[in-house]
């Protein structure tokens, strides 16, 4: 995996010839900014890339579910969140607002 903005030069001209060898074998995609969120690591807490995988039902109609996948980038600064390439997964919490409460943090607060 390359992520261009981030790969220097050399990195470039190597991945450049891989994929000469056998374009078949890769895609391309944007380079998305992630949102981070506070992981537990070595060192103690500290922000790592994540994003999330919503589930959807389909078949008569589509049906957003609660819960999904979150994905987490384990390496400080890296953006590769998918597990084949050493990203990690998190627990993926669903709160619903009870009537009368306005906002999450006071969803929160009864957890």
């Amino acid at each position: 995996m390359l992520i261009g903005p981030a790969a220097k030069k050399g990195e470039i001209e190597a991945f450049r010839k891989r994929i000469q060898a056998n374009p078949a074998n890769y895609i391309a995609q944007p380079t998305l900014s992630l949102s981070t969120c506070p992981t537990f690591v070595e060192s103690g807490m500290a922000p790592r890339h994540v994003d999330l995988r919503p589930y959807l039902l389909t078949g008569k109609d589509v049906r957003l579910v609660p819960g999904g996948l979150t994905r987490v980038a384990l390496t400080e600064g890296s953006l590769v969140v998918n597990s084949s390439q050493g990203g990690g997964t998190k627990d993926t919490w669903v709160v619903e607002l009870k009537r009368g409460q306005s906002n999450f943090h006071e969803t929160c607060a009864f957890l």
